[in-house]
């Protein structure tokens, strides 16, 4: 179970291609952002996950992210790359939390078999899965995806939105990269688009 007080604040966050931004997330909430391709969503993502250099501030729960362990703040505010690295060969060995991540299998219509199984058998829409799989077993508070579904199919699609909204009832809040609009209506209860100059509010 996740903290739902939870809150993530990011303040004149800028790199050097992009920003600068503001943006507060609670727990529990899951915001859609959008965007044209080459504006910085990605970037920004990595960003706020402390993954790429950048000026600015933020939070998690008030503490500034330059006051913890990197490692232990990326463990709280994940970032899920589309297309996610795997550094050894065994889907397994990439599992911080093997028993949590496994028995998140079947609700990512994933075979159990594959968990043992080296990621260059896996298909596309495979890996994205399991790259899911491996950030929510390390149960963080809040979520950083990017295009989580666009290698899957629509059955493959239905299964992560419904993960998703049971991890939002429990509490993690989700920031998510989407260029599907009806995705978005679907799963946001907040809609963002990045411009060149910030982010703009596109809740219906």
């Amino acid at each position: 179970m996740t903290d739902t007080c939870s809150s993530l604040t990011v303040t004149g966050l800028r790199g050097r291609l992009a920003g600068p931004f503001d943006l507060g997330m609670a727990g529990g909430e899951c915001v859609a952002l959008s965007g044209p391709s080459g504006v910085g969503k990605s970037l920004l993502l990595r960003m706020i996950a402390d993954l790429e250099p950048a000026q600015g501030r933020v939070e998690l729960d008030g503490v500034d992210r330059n006051r913890m362990p990197a490692p232990a703040f990326r463990r709280q505010v994940t970032y899920v790359a589309a297309d996610a690295g795997w550094w050894t060969d065994i889907v397994a060995d990439h599992m911080a939390y093997p028993e949590r991540a496994r028995a998140l299998l079947p609700d990512l219509g994933l075979a159990d078999a594959l968990f043992d199984a080296p990621v260059a058998t896996l298909s596309t829409g495979q890996r994205q899965r399991f790259a899911l799989v491996r950030a929510i077993s390390q149960r963080p508070r809040f979520l950083l995806l990017d295009e989580p579904t666009s290698a899957l199919d629509p059955e493959a699609i239905t299964r992560v939105e419904a993960l998703l909204a049971r991890l939002r009832e429990d509490g993690a809040g989700l920031l998510v990269v989407t260029h599907d609009a009806a995705q978005a209506a679907r799963i946001a209860t907040r809609r963002l688009r990045m411009t060149p100059g910030g982010l703009e509010d596109e809740t219906p």
